[in-house]
């Protein structure tokens, strides 16, 4: 019998690491946004991200940072697109339709990015991938006909399919991103510092139209809801940490399922912990979600 290496230990503890913490996120959205606002749950994110992330990158890697202005542009696009659009989207879906429901359908945009990456970069599809692209559009449908005939029975078609149109929208944004995280990686600029960018892009951005068209920055002491968002913000900042710990340390096909595993865990969870009028479970749910997973998984590890 093979006994794993110490790295392999370490990046499959990394990766439920991640997992987990990605669930994590999404329970405190949800449990945040079920009285608070969706806008203020971005804002105070962004902050956490870009305050434990930015320091941190601004001291390893000084004083080169290896931008070129190829790098910039990517990461702060990505910025955008991920991080402000992608976020937006999926905590509107879980404060509309719920963790459970939004977790695993925002796992399909590795179809997004498998799809558009044979369009721009020239890749193939092999049957791995279009085996896990069946499962994750198996999946998804599945979400929506329970989402549909259980959860939301007095709702049209045409209702429920604008309410999941949030989670879909989260899908596309999130499958962007790593496409245009890939150009500016490719120029040479480390990992951390591109993320950096991206957070630094994505909450001047967000910030000034918030504060342009909408309301006033949120007063961290005077909401209630602000320490779920604050959770939310430091689960997902260690957890993305460790998703590229993970990566770099254990083989892919290892790493990878696991850390696809965080819609299971999300559900998991809302079992555990949450009242049944914020997420109802039925065992149609997980079996979709258990679709949209292994179909993840096989077209990430797969490319």
């Amino acid at each position: 019998m093979t006994i794993p290496s110490l790295g392999s230990l370490v990046g499959l503890t990394l990766a439920i690491v991640a997992a987990v913490l990605l669930a994590v996120q999404n329970l405190c959205i949800r449990i945040g946004t079920d009285s608070g606002n969706t806008s203020d749950a971005v804002i105070v994110v962004m902050s956490v991200n870009l305050g434990l992330i930015g320091p941190l990158t601004a001291v390893l890697y000084y004083p080169d940072y290896g931008l070129s202005a190829v790098a910039v542009g990517a990461f702060a696009t990505a910025g955008i697109v991920g991080l402000v659009l992608g976020r937006v989207c999926m905590f509107a879906g879980i404060n509309r339709v719920g963790a459970s429901r939004t977790t695993p359908i925002v796992s399909a945009s590795t179809l997004v990015s498998t799809v558009l990456a044979v369009r721009l970069f020239d890749e193939t599809l092999t049957l791995p991938h279009l085996a896990g692209i069946f499962c994750i559009v198996g999946g998804v449908a599945g979400i929506a006909w329970q989402t549909a005939s259980t959860d939301r029975p007095q709702d049209s078609l045409r209702e429920v399919g604008a309410l999941l149109l949030l989670p879909v929208s989260a899908a596309v944004f999130t499958g962007v991103e790593p496409l245009l995280l890939r150009v500016g990686l490719d120029t040479g600029t480390p990992i951390l510092v591109g993320l950096s960018v991206m957070m630094l892009t994505a909450f001047i951005g967000y910030t000034g139209y918030r504060t342009l068209h909408e309301n006033a920055l949120p007063r961290l002491f005077e909401n209630p809801q602000m320490r779920w968002y604050a959770g939310a913000g430091l689960a997902s900042t260690i957890g993305l940490l460790a998703y590229f710990g993970a990566i770099a340390s254990a083989p892919v096909v290892v790493a990878i399922p696991i850390i696809h595993t965080a819609p299971l865990i999300v559900i998991a969870l809302s079992i555990v912990l949450l009242p049944q009028h914020l997420e109802q479970i039925t065992w149609r749910l997980v079996l979709a979600a258990v679709f949209v997973v292994t179909g993840a998984s096989l077209v990430t590890f797969s490319g």
